[in-house]
């Protein structure tokens, strides 16, 4: 289960931490959406927490934290606003993606300290031309989760040659004073997270600022070994794609909690149930999607167990077992999905009024499991054709696990 066990205590005390502003978080969460991004008050308790030190390696003073570790912090997180708990993976995420890199990007970030954060966009939608020690970027990227609040961002590029041949694709990590943001988030759900587009206009990166990713995919980071701990040697895809499974978690216990607290004290319309908790479907509705959140949090906490373990061996998951990974990751958010409409409809028509923090939840969720990394149908295709014997196929399918 994602709870503390197994945890440092540096970790399990960011957690109290966390525990301790929950209720900051959740008082803010409107505003979030009202202003399409954090709102400062709780981002910066949430700095203060240390949430944002978990990928960070020791060399920088972060605590080079696990899978369960972000997952625990994502998920308590998460409990207080879904959208807060989204930007934390992802800022998170481009930690750990930097500290894969070589050292001296390392330090051009985190020389000014551990708070420094990194977003990051995995699509290409750029240009990056070979120069003399680098590549020169322009471009515009879609869904910049967290780029409000970062101080550097990862951005996708296509690699070309001298000759303009595009050889490879990767991240470009870049200051986030060379980089303007355009307006164009505007959606039904996770509206916190600020996922605007980011623009970068002929920005020169240096050649140690890039990730090239079709080695990172098979594990083969530029900056092996520069951080001792485990856990910046897992595979690639399927660690990135776990950390955006925390916040499903937090925000399916929410809408639980808050539906199971609610069911003692409303009534059901046209029955003779004055509760629901006396209503044996409501019983059995609450007990269903109890089942299904720790299913969720049994697979991903697995997941996050076999990463370490390949790790801790100093081997790496072959692709068939890196899209099973992807499949037991999709399963996770898919059932914290049916989880969270089983309770939405137990609850009844008042979770959609606006004044009820379950359908902002409802539809945080909603989206966020719409996320290309954790898309449920994209893993169940992959895994089913690796299960018929269709491996080729699969990697046609999904060429970038």
């Amino acid at each position: 289960m994602v709870d503390g066990r197994g945890l440092s205590p540096e970790i399990n005390d960011v957690i109290g931490r966390i525990r301790e502003i929950a209720p900051l978080l959740a008082s803010n969460s409107l505003q979030g959406e009202v202003d399409r991004r954090i709102p400062d008050e709780s981002f910066d308790a949430l700095v203060r927490a240390g949430a944002f030190r978990v990928s960070v390696p020791g060399r920088f003073g972060g605590f080079a934290a696990n899978s369960r570790a972000s997952l625990a912090i994502a998920r308590e997180i998460g409990r207080g606003d879904g959208g807060a708990s989204w930007v934390f993976g992802i800022l998170n995420s481009g930690a750990w993606v930097l500290s894969l890199m070589q050292l001296q990007a390392q330090e051009d970030a985190w020389s000014a300290g551990p708070d420094q954060l990194i977003s990051i966009v995995l699509t290409a939608s750029s240009k990056a031309a070979k120069e003399d020690g680098g590549y020169r970027v322009t471009g515009k990227w879609a869904y910049g989760t967290g780029s409000r609040h970062s101080h550097w961002s990862l951005l996708g590029v296509p690699l070309e040659d001298a000759d303009g041949n595009v050889v490879d694709s990767g991240l470009a990590l870049i200051p986030a004073s060379d980089l303007s943001i355009e307006e164009t988030w505007y959606v039904a759900g996770m509206r916190s997270t600020g996922s605007n587009t980011q623009v970068a206009n002929d920005v020169f990166v240096p050649d140690h600022r890039i990730l090239p990713l079709t080695a990172a995919i098979e594990g083969k980071y530029p900056g092996s070994g520069v951080n001792p701990e485990v856990s910046y040697r897992p595979a690639f895809v399927p660690a990135l794609a776990l950390q955006l499974v925390g916040p499903h978690l937090g925000m399916g216990r929410a809408v639980l909690d808050m539906v199971s607290q609610k069911a003692s004290s409303k009534g059901i319309a046209f029955t003779s149930y004055d509760r629901q908790a006396d209503a044996v479907v409501t019983q059995l509705a609450i007990a269903k999607a109890a089942l299904l959140l720790e299913t969720a949090e049994i697979f991903a906490d697995q997941i996050a167990g076999r990463l370490y373990e390949s790790a801790e061996r100093e081997g790496y998951p072959n692709y068939a077992e890196r899209v099973r990974m992807r499949a037991h990751i999709g399963y996770a958010v898919d059932n914290v999905t049916q989880a969270i409409d089983i309770l939405v409809s137990a609850h009844g028509s008042a979770a959609f009024a606006d004044a009820n923090p379950i359908q902002r939840f409802w539809r945080d969720q909603a989206t966020a499991a719409r996320h290309a990394h954790s898309l449920p149908s994209t893993g169940y295709e992959a895994y089913g054709k690796v299960l018929v014997g269709l491996e080729d196929a699969a990697r046609s399918f999904l060429p970038v696990l």
